[in-house]
């Protein structure tokens, strides 16, 4: 694989094809672990790790699925990676394995790892898969940090738990609560689309 190749899928997966700002999917868990930002950077990385790995895996064993059981061993895949997260942090983070609580277990569900196993490790080479993976999972975690760093900032007062404002602060409730996402993700989404429109039109006017 080229630089050039690597550079691109990177690019697709955490900003042209972003799962959350651009296709709108797997937003449960942007609105509900992303009151405090250490808590979205776990899910992130759960969530990179399994996508990661689950299209690693579809694509070694892509040729030898028969087309019409694709998707429930695809989901049998995404399974087993998702209860080793679990176990892993049952084991060795337990706090935050209650904190996370049962969004850990509904990534199985995600519609960003069975649209990237589905859509493309299922017709592309095993380390282009992991790449692929590796990227989304990136995008996915950077739009749960930049929701989380407004919620836990306004609503605590905190970053990373550490205090950053000082007691002339009041913190607002509603960030403490989940409805405050909706608010933080449509700006996001409205920027990014904004961005996305400005740069079609600069290529648009570079290629006439």
């Amino acid at each position: 694989m080229t630089g050039d190749s690597t550079k691109k899928i990177f690019n697709k997966g955490i900003w042209e094809d972003n799962p959350i700002v651009r296709q709108i999917i797997g937003i449960c868990s942007a609105l509900a672990v992303t009151n405090l930002m250490l808590n979205s950077l776990i899910m992130g990385l759960a969530l990179t790790f399994v996508t990661a790995f689950s299209e690693l895996t579809v694509s070694l064993i892509r040729k030898y699925i028969p087309k019409h059981i694709r998707m429930m061993v695809q989901v049998l895949i995404i399974s087993v990676y998702v209860i080793i997260v679990d176990l892993f942090l049952k084991g060795y983070y337990p706090e935050m394995s209650r904190a996370l609580g049962p969004y850990v277990g509904l990534i199985i569900t995600n519609c960003i790892i069975m649209g990237r196993c589905e859509g493309y490790a299922q017709n592309n080479p095993p380390f282009n898969s992991f790449l692929d993976g590796i990227a989304s999972g990136i995008g996915y975690t950077i739009i749960l940090l930049a929701i989380s760093f407004v919620r836990e900032l306004l609503g605590f007062g905190t970053i990373f738990g550490f205090q950053v404002l000082s007691d002339w602060w009041t913190n607002w409730t509603i960030m403490v609560m989940p409805p405050s996402a909706f608010f933080i993700l449509g700006v996001i989404v409205w920027w990014a689309r904004s961005r996305y429109e400005k740069e079609e039109r600069e290529r648009r006017k570079a290629t006439s």
